[in-house]
């Protein structure tokens, strides 16, 4: 790779991470072909980009983003593929349905909304994160929760006066 070439994809690479507020960094050498291509296709469904990068690069396009990378940068060793999706949990949850057939893809570490998490075990704990469509959907029942009542309070009330 020239050095031209080298350029161009660590702007690529700034360009990427700089649209995307969540980024996931995973192992996933020693993968056959076809378990690879199932990877892509789930990650492709759910709308999560996988990209297999250069250490280097990453590194270098980590420090010319204006997001503060943390203690990431240290874990860019061996092989690595970043996953960068719109919604936090959803390539933890990918890992992890991988996981219950072989035991890659490995999760080095986690950009999320600034916060910087790092090693495999916290694979679980970010399954279980909440998406803002989850949370906001959450809001949103217990918002109609007590409207419903004072209607359905409401609603008893004249039909009580009506039978009587």
């Amino acid at each position: 790779m020239t050095r031209e070439e080298k350029s161009i994809a660590i702007e690529d690479l700034t360009a990427q991470l700089a649209g995307n507020n969540i980024v996931y960094v995973a192992d996933i050498s020693g993968l056959d072909a076809e378990t690879t291509s199932n990877l892509r296709r789930a990650c492709f469904k759910a709308g999560i980009k996988l990209e297999v990068v250069k250490n280097t690069l990453l590194e270098k396009a980590m420090e010319a983003s204006d997001k503060e990378y943390g203690d990431l940068p240290t874990i860019l060793k061996g092989n690595t593929s970043i996953l960068l999706s719109d919604t936090a949990n959803a390539p933890a949850k990918i890992i992890k349905e991988f996981r219950k057939k072989s035991d890659k893809p490995v999760l080095k570490g986690a950009f999320i909304n600034s916060e910087i998490y790092i090693g495999d075990n916290l694979l679980d704990s970010l399954a279980s994160l909440k998406s803002k469509e989850e949370v906001i959907g959450e809001i949103i029942g217990l918002l109609q929760s007590p409207a419903q009542r004072v209607i359905s309070a409401l609603l008893n009330q004249f039909k009580d006066e009506e039978v009587a």
